[in-house]
């Protein structure tokens, strides 16, 4: 898990993407900036953390068909499972955010416009730790 970029020990109704707000032009951030506002036209300097929209629209999508290279945890043993991954507007904040769809949500069960919610992933994990992420799943899908 990153540290800041998403709640935590909460449950799936409760679950959002933490980004930061500009205290002096309301620009948002995602992934959080907490040093400066990364507006060029801003000179303030000040940000707040904000929890970002839970539900946006898709933008785009494709599929990952390739197993990645290290460093990514990958087991070269098991049977590798393509993963979709979705560009999602969230229109209050005027961003797209990046992530992986739920597991078992294919391309060709996505369009462009569709209405997804952001809920908590597994990354990966082994005997002694979950890492945690986020992952876009479309309305009316259970995870």
């Amino acid at each position: 898990m990153v540290a800041g970029w998403f709640t935590q020990d909460s449950g799936e109704e409760d679950f959002r993407l933490l980004g930061t707000r500009c205290t002096a032009c309301s620009a948002v951030f995602f992934p959080r900036e907490d040093s400066f506002c990364r507006n060029p036209a801003c000179t303030g300097g000040e940000l707040a953390e904000v929890p970002l929209s839970k539900r946006g629209r898709v933008w785009s999508y494709t599929d990952g068909r390739y197993r990645p290279p290290a460093p990514y945890v990958c087991d070269p043993d098991a049977q590798w499972e393509p993963y979709t991954l979705v560009a999602v507007e969230l229109e209050a904040e005027r961003m797209v955010v990046l992530g992986q769809g739920v597991p078992g949500v294919r391309v060709s069960d996505l369009a462009v416009g569709m209405e997804v919610e952001v809920v908590p992933g597994v990354l990966n994990e082994d005997g002694d730790t979950v890492w945690t992420t986020w992952h876009w799943r479309p309305l009316g899908v259970a995870s």
